[in-house]
């Protein structure tokens, strides 16, 4: 997939040889006043991860053919400002949180946009990319899952086309709070 303008923004996959930036911006992210809640993943989990795992992450989103790929928004100067990874995951298997999927289909991760770049069109800008990305890989469709507590989120996402599912998955790491699973179908 060749990478996309959309703005004043460089829409496009990452290289393997990116994983430096892969680290620094996924650690940007874990600093959002949210992440606790956005992601399952905490700032001092991956500040330990040894610099092999981000190698690995960037080698294997870059490889072709990929079960997964992120997709970085890049400003003119080269700064990362925004990120969406898809995964790719096969009808007949039980996802991460134990249910069936059934049918191929992409499941969004790692969302994640500077608050300065925020209400810009960007996050729409990379879901485009995103969703782009899991039809050409012949899934059926793209989820993703959002926290109850995080409206900011549902709301960006509804606008970019996503609708409750109905779909809910208890948290864990939150006793007694949920995710709720938010689809885009064609």
């Amino acid at each position: 997939m060749s990478p996309m303008t959309s703005g004043d923004y460089v829409i496009r996959a990452i290289r393997a040889d990116e994983w430096e930036a892969v680290k620094r911006l996924r650690l940007v992210a874990l600093r959002d006043p949210v992440a606790d809640i956005a992601f399952l993943e905490t700032y001092d989990d991956a500040l330990k991860r040894p610099d092999s795992f981000y190698r690995e992450r960037a080698a294997s989103s870059a490889q072709e053919p990929s079960g997964a790929r992120q997709f970085i928004a890049e400003t003119a100067d080269g700064e990362w400002v925004g990120t969406v990874t898809v995964l790719i995951e096969e009808a007949g298997s039980t996802d991460w949180a134990g249910f069936p999927v059934e049918r191929r289909q992409g499941h969004v991760v790692g969302v994640f946009v500077r608050p300065e770049h925020r209400g810009s069109g960007l996050l729409k800008a990379l879901f485009d990319a995103g969703v782009a990305w899991a039809r050409e890989q012949g899934a059926q469709r793209v989820r993703l899952l959002v926290h109850e507590d995080n409206p900011r989120a549902q709301g960006a996402y509804r606008k970019a086309g996503f609708v409750p599912s109905g779909v809910s998955v208890q948290l864990e790491t939150h006793a007694g709070k949920r995710e709720f699973e938010l689809v885009l179908e064609w």
